[in-house]
């Protein structure tokens, strides 16, 4: 989550590139935790895939504005 902040910052942008595959690989262990976590302790699972898809989409949407991707 501190490469998608620092990303914001103009002559930074770049590090997208290397922030959104972390946090894809983020979102799948978040997948999977949620899938093996008992009922009563799924909560830090949830919130590692909610902020893993922020930071897949704030990391897209910065490189479409940026003109990285095209």
């Amino acid at each position: 989550m501190g490469g998608m902040f620092i990303a914001f910052f103009p002559c930074f942008g770049s590090l997208n590139w290397l922030n959104i595959p972390f946090a894809i690989i983020g979102l799948i262990i978040s997948a999977v935790a949620l899938s093996k976590a008992p009922e009563a302790s799924r909560g830090s699972a949830i919130a590692g895939l909610v902020l893993s898809c922020i930071a897949v989409l704030f990391g897209a949407v910065r490189l479409i504005m940026g003109g990285g991707i095209l």
